[in-house]
């Protein structure tokens, strides 16, 4: 652990345990524990929140743990404290494994692959730009699809021979059917002899529609170390972001220097949905739970913990979409723990309206906030009920949108004039007109009866 924190100050990089983001509520740091973490770690975690922050955690819709409110001493003696609670939480670019280590349908372990990556990115010492990122995907039913990535890698196959795909960056939807090496990917290869058309510009990050990866083909899993650490050198070199390198290379380029194979395009799978109940190998259950807007007090976090201690739990792990996987949970109390977390104020079911808001912490929590967002999308979620998965409302304490850079379906932006109404857009665009915020619970259901905002 280093000595002295530097401070991200530049927005966008990633605010590590080593290097803290200033926000409007003091610094915040952001990691991915590699493992499930113990209960009595994370309880001690939960202390450790309180103690040296505001006591505010959340989980982000990639997964990662978020501690806010510390100051530059404070963070360095939490930083302190998670290398003393054995929770390994690596800086560096993100390797996201699945969500369950024990996935009774995966076909690789993912998290040892992942744990490989960390260590030999770490050694390459590569210059790469801030969120470069790396999904590794065991192939189980808690799939990664969801989330973007400049590489990612896809177990298929049986478990007895599995090969990996491996993927690059964001590029046009794909044809359905067919092999690797056709639509897309072979207009990139072009017609002379291997060299690169021109590409149209990816869809931007944040766009409306799901990102496809472009596809290059399978490798087998002894070599998806050295392909990933030979296409992040390419990034670092041609990039800043794997697009950059499709655009100068081509698939067809890379495929060829890096001997990847073709392989048959893998069909798209319906979203993977963290809450609920998931069968691990050893018979036991994995309870996937979400926080309420991303967030939860650290008293509540650690009660949690407690009730999953008495209820048989083992472990707790952030996973994606904002949600916590209580592990080792026995069928015969799973009933009595779900109702006990509802009771704490968890998400536990799928179709929770909760589910369809996006909302940072807003005023008083955030210094730059004009609107108390969380309690404002409280009230909201009522008018939300029945509407299909994804975020339909982002309710935004100001400008900057940190909760939620996408456009959304209807957002709400604090400003000196109370509340800012932004119809498929996000938090950057110029509100169309203004509500007091004790008038917007109604001007949400009337936007949504009348059918002016899009469902979900």
């Amino acid at each position: 652990m280093n000595a002295r924190l530097p401070l991200s100050l530049r927005r966008g990089a990633c605010p590590g345990l080593s290097a803290p983001m200033p926000t409007g509520d003091g610094l915040l740091v952001r990691f991915v524990p590699a493992d499930a973490v113990p209960l009595d770690a994370f309880t001690a975690l939960c202390a450790a929140a309180r103690a040296h922050g505001n006591g505010t955690m959340e989980v982000t819709a990639r997964g990662s743990l978020q501690v806010r409110g510390l100051t530059p001493a404070s963070a360095l003696l939490f930083a302190t404290e998670v290398a003393r609670l054995g929770i390994a939480a690596a800086d560096g670019v993100a390797v996201l494994a699945g969500p369950l280590r024990d996935d009774d349908e995966a076909i690789i372990d993912a998290s040892n692959l992942a744990a490989e990556l960390r260590r030999a990115i770490a050694q390459a010492h590569l210059a790469l730009a801030p969120k470069v990122s790396v999904v590794v995907d065991g192939g189980g039913l808690l799939h990664l699809d969801a989330l973007s990535a400049d590489i990612r890698l896809r177990a298929v196959g049986p478990a007895k021979s599995p090969r990996l795909l491996v993927a690059l960056g964001a590029l046009p939807p794909l044809p359905e059917g067919g092999s690797i090496g056709e639509g897309v990917a072979g207009r990139m290869r072009g017609a002379g002899g291997g060299s690169a058309d021109p590409l149209p510009n990816p869809p931007p990050e944040e766009g409306g529609g799901r990102e496809l990866p472009a596809w290059l083909g399978a490798v087998a899993p002894e070599r998806a170390v050295d392909v990933v650490l030979g296409l992040l050198r390419e990034i670092a070199a041609r990039g800043p972001r794997a697009a950059d390198l499709l655009r100068s290379q081509g698939i067809g380029a890379l495929r060829s220097q890096f001997r990847i194979e073709p392989a048959a395009i893998p069909p798209r799978r319906p979203p993977a949905e963290m809450i609920g109940r998931h069968r691990l190998r050893d018979g036991s259950l994995a309870l996937g739970i979400a926080l309420a807007f991303g967030h939860a007090q650290a008293g509540a976090m650690a009660e949690l913990a407690r009730l999953a201690s008495i209820h048989g739990a083992r472990s707790i792990c952030p996973v994606p979409d904002r949600a916590l996987m209580l592990i080792g949970v026995s069928s015969e109390n799973a009933d009595a723990l779900t109702t006990a977390v509802e009771r704490l104020g968890f998400v536990v079911c799928a179709g929770d309206p909760r589910r369809r808001i996006a909302a940072c912490p807003g005023a008083p929590a955030c210094a730059s906030g004009f609107i108390d967002a969380r309690r404002l999308a409280a009230a909201l979620a009522p008018q939300l009920a029945g509407l299909r998965a994804g975020i339909a409302v982002h309710v935004s304490g100001c400008a900057k949108g940190c909760a939620h850079r996408a456009s959304a379906a209807l957002t709400v932006v604090g400003d000196a004039y109370g509340c800012g109404i932004i119809r498929d857009g996000n938090a950057r665009a110029m509100p169309g007109y203004h509500v007091a915020p004790g008038g917007l619970a109604a001007e949400v259901a009337r936007a949504f009866a009348d059918g002016e905002a899009v469902h979900g």
